[in-house]
């Protein structure tokens, strides 16, 4: 199968890569517990202004297989490599979201910038989502420890609430609920493995990402939603900022987590606008 390629552990990982072969890559890296199709807004406005569009289903979400292990970042990076090493990637603008945005981190983190040119995190989780003693901007254990136990008492249901509330803020006062992006979430997380996904909900909230961004050499873009309501923005986006040395951060006011659907028109047009510059 073309759109398939086999990891050192006989994982199978699904991408798609869109646009002529000839432009320049933009790679995705979707967000928890979704897929490459979360990224599709995106890709197709790109793809379609000649650049050569990546992205791939992370191990255990998507298409691609449901190893029992590995579902953390290290793998997840490595992960990454794999694909970018099977295309040929180079001079990559490297694009995550969410728990990409982790993914992203940690590639620059363990595999350089040999194949990159530039970052955007995309209301990602670096540097950590965690509340720690070091990290006394973070959510608490307990915010995680409630979506663990949602996941095993009833994944469907939770995987219908996150969208119907927070993740686009469709829980606000006036807010335009769109049910087909509630039902396309729910679609793409139920594709994901059940352990996977419960697995990644670790790797996403408690995985330290500051060391990582502090080896970031190229120009990165930061947007994220000052109404973000999943990945508050003052622990993620401000924070990192702080951390990653030619970081330009976009605040969106009003958005909320997942505005790459909400807000999708700016996401392009200023994710254009950074690839251009």
């Amino acid at each position: 199968m073309s759109n398939y390629v086999t990891t050192k552990d006989g994982t199978q990982i699904y991408f798609k890569d869109w646009g002529p072969k000839t432009g320049q890559p933009i790679v995705f890296c979707h967000g928890w517990p979704l897929n490459s199709d979360s990224w599709e807004s995106q890709m197709i406005f790109l793809a379609d202004k000649g650049y050569r569009c990546i992205a791939h289903d992370r191990r255990g979400h998507g298409r691609s297989s449901q190893p029992w292990n590995g579902n953390e970042m290290n793998t997840y990076s490595d992960d990454l490599e794999t694909v970018l090493d099977h295309l040929d990637v180079k001079n990559a603008v490297l694009v995550g979201f969410s728990t990409g945005g982790g993914e992203v981190a940690r590639y620059i983190g363990r595999h350089g910038t040999k194949r990159v040119a530039k970052a955007a995190l995309v209301s990602a989780v670096p540097p950590l989502m965690l509340k720690t003693a070091a990290n006394p901007g973070g959510l608490p254990m307990e915010v995680f420890d409630g979506i663990r136990a949602g996941q095993l008492a009833n994944r469907s249901q939770l995987y219908k609430d996150i969208p119907s509330g927070p993740f686009f803020g469709f829980n606000r006062p006036g807010a335009k609920v769109s049910q087909g992006l509630i039902d396309n979430w729910w679609l793409q997380g139920m594709m994901g493995g059940h352990k996977n996904t419960y697995d990644s909900i670790k790797a996403f909230s408690e995985t330290d990402f500051t060391e990582d961004l502090k080896k970031f050499t190229v120009p990165t873009l930061i947007i994220h939603g000052d109404d973000d309501q999943i990945v508050p923005i003052d622990a993620a986006a401000r924070a990192s900022a702080k951390l990653v040395k030619h970081a330009k951060l976009v605040v969106y006011p009003g958005a909320p987590h997942g505005l790459t659907d909400t807000h999708k028109d700016k996401v392009n047009a200023d994710l254009l606008e950074f690839i251009k510059s």
